[in-house]
């Protein structure tokens, strides 16, 4: 007797494919099933529920970096003609900012923003972050416990990012508040008017705390990126005063989350992987190419939009002159045709070109200082803290859609 063909029952059948179920949690705990089937059915989709295409496939995510326009903020006017008024501050300040630039404009401000991120200060800085790295160890080592996230991954970005600026580290944790709210702005799809009271509110504070600070320097000069940009000239052009506190501010919000999730993430994963943590432990000399694969494993930033420049073909799909495209970073990072066996964790993996840091001309200029932050805090965690372990209980992922990192990740070890 020939056996009935299973039918899957209809609520059993997988949901509309968009990358708006990132809003579910467990699927933001996990995304990479929905990524894979997002490449494997449709790896250019368009995407109703968001009104964008989704770019998934590794070689599709360069060539979005490439060709595609990264000025995609709306303007002061453009709010206001939609009846969002209220955003037009926050407006004002993105519009002037490199991340949403194209050239010629990106060019001449990256070309200014470079000046305070040279090698050598990078450098420089590196011995002073292994420093900060093990004060902030050595007042957690003895109680056996800590959480990454309150007690290294928010402070260590915060306060480098402090000293980069020019402004007092002691204000570490207000410059922490204020890049997480600004980030909900960064990484979410959707407006919400819920938390738009907050973030303007914030932005208010970071624009008069960066104006005095300015202030300041013009009568007071010391090293940082502020100085850097108030004196940086090139063929006698000069960034204003708004272009310096609007970039001022995406440099500060982009060195603080992006390094504090790879943190954060990066010990998660050496947890979840003990073969890798212990192949790490025996040979700390693996700890670059190590951090190579944990940014690439658990990307930071999981995804970035742009507009298309004109119409145009991709992946076999028309796209026209202004439609919003989402290069998403964190499955281009685990296309099996770019990388082989992509959800292993191996960090012995040689050819990671992964685009955690995105690509081309808006590649981010602080990935350097970000590499140095998270080799020193993976390397002094491995070799000060043995018998490493997940503390039990849930984790709980940050509401935030495209700067992936956890609210909180408890560890213990041996005393």
């Amino acid at each position: 007797m020939q056996e009935p063909k299973s039918v899957t029952p209809p609520q059993q059948q997988e949901p509309p494919l968009s990358l708006y179920h990132l809003l579910d949690p467990e699927v933001l705990a996990n995304p990479y099933p929905l990524y894979h089937r997002l490449r494997r059915e449709d790896p250019v989709h368009w995407d109703p529920f968001l009104h964008a295409w989704v770019v998934t496939r590794y070689a599709d995510v360069i060539t979005v970096f490439q060709r595609f326009s990264a000025q995609r903020t709306p303007t002061p006017e453009q709010l206001e003609a939609m009846g969002m008024q209220a955003l037009a501050p926050l407006a004002r300040v993105m519009v002037r900012q490199m991340l949403f630039l194209d050239p010629p404009a990106h060019t001449r401000v990256r070309s200014l923003a470079a000046k305070a991120f040279t090698p050598r200060r990078v450098a420089v800085l590196r011995e002073h972050i292994r420093e900060i790295t093990n004060s902030l160890l050595d007042r957690v080592q003895a109680q056996g416990e800590m959480d990454v996230i309150a007690d290294l991954a928010y402070p260590l970005p915060a306060i480098v990012t402090a000293e980069m600026l020019g402004v007092p580290t002691a204000d570490w944790q207000q410059l922490t508040a204020w890049s997480a709210d600004f980030a909900q702005v960064l990484g979410n799809f959707q407006h919400n008017p819920d938390r738009a009271a907050q973030v303007i509110r914030s932005l208010n504070e970071m624009t008069a705390y960066f104006r005095a600070a300015i202030r300041e320097m013009e009568h007071h000069p010391r090293e940082g990126l502020i100085q850097a940009f108030l004196t940086a000239e090139i063929d006698g052009d000069r960034l204003s005063e708004e272009e310096i506190i609007a970039n001022t501010i995406i440099t500060m919000v982009g060195g603080q989350e992006t390094t504090t999730n790879l943190i954060g993430n990066g010990v998660l994963s050496l947890l979840r992987h003990p073969d890798q943590l212990a192949l790490l432990r025996a040979d700390l000399s693996l700890i670059p190419s190590a951090v190579e694969e944990l940014l690439r494993y658990e990307s930071p930033s999981q995804h970035t939009a742009r507009l298309a420049p004109e119409d145009t073909e991709l992946g076999g799909k028309q796209i026209r002159k202004r439609d919003a495209v989402i290069a998403v970073m964190g499955a281009a990072n685990r296309d099996p045709e770019r990388f082989p066996d992509p959800d292993r964790l191996d960090i012995r993996r040689q050819d990671n070109r992964h685009v955690a840091f995105a690509w081309g001309s808006h590649f981010c200029f602080g990935a350097a200082l970000a590499r140095i932050e998270g080799q020193t805090a993976i390397e002094l965690i491995v070799r000060r803290l043995p018998g490493l372990q997940l503390k039990p209980g849930p984790l709980v992922w940050r509401e935030n859609l495209g700067l992936r990192g956890l609210k909180s990740l408890p560890i213990s070890w041996e005393r």
